[in-house]
């Protein structure tokens, strides 16, 4: 093999589609737009997706979840990981030099992953629940705090209401006489008073 017979495996490299030059291409006269229409003019393109103003297919399809933006904030670490690294006490740091973990990681949780066989102590880095006792059955110990069952919520009570043990008087209704009575001195007042400007219906 030499430098002047290099040359690029069959298929890497193919020919530039030459359009509209002559119907013997396949890609003549119309060079493969068709006829007329707004994807057949020069500048014609709308945007990608677009299909004509009826709802595109991104936008037909149910969506499901979402990608957390913080998703790169916390970093994973195995057991196996530890396991590698030279110096005893490891804390975020140290697992960036290591390049366990990506230098944009702002923190760290050791997952049970691989094994564990030297004493390690861990500073500033979350364990899990399986982690924290294979590091400590390795002889080594973690500054992370254990996490403590949530309190129970208790069901609320509601109290029983009390049958009232007197009822209320009933307010005391009026008599048909009396409402007779009471609705006629009302007429007898509205005749006796003085109608202003004279008589009903004349000029004042």
């Amino acid at each position: 093999m030499e430098l002047n017979t290099l040359k690029p495996a069959p298929g890497a490299k193919h020919a530039r589609k030459r359009v509209a030059r002559g119907i013997g291409s396949g890609l003549g006269k119309t060079g493969g737009r068709g006829h007329k229409g707004q994807r057949a003019r020069s500048g014609g393109f709308h945007k990608v997706g677009f299909e004509g103003g009826q709802m595109p297919l991104q936008r037909r399809l149910p969506k499901r979840g979402f990608n957390s933006m913080t998703r790169d904030d916390r970093a994973e670490v195995r057991l196996s990981d530890l396991e590698r690294i030279k110096t005893e006490k490891i804390d975020l740091a140290a697992l960036k030099e290591a390049r366990v973990v990506p230098d944009t990681a702002l923190s760290a949780k050791v997952i049970v992953s691989g094994k564990l066989t030297r004493k390690v102590t861990l500073t500033g880095i979350a364990v899990s629940k399986g982690a924290r006792a294979a590091i400590e059955a390795a002889g080594g110990s973690t500054d992370a705090p254990i996490p403590q069952p949530k309190p129970k919520r208790e069901p609320k009570v509601v109290p029983v209401s009390q049958p009232q043990a007197e009822a209320k008087p009933a307010k005391a209704k009026e008599q048909p006489g009396e409402a007779r009575a009471a609705k006629a001195e009302r007429a007898a007042k509205r005749e006796a008073a003085p109608v202003p400007g004279g008589k009903k219906g004349g000029k004042a």
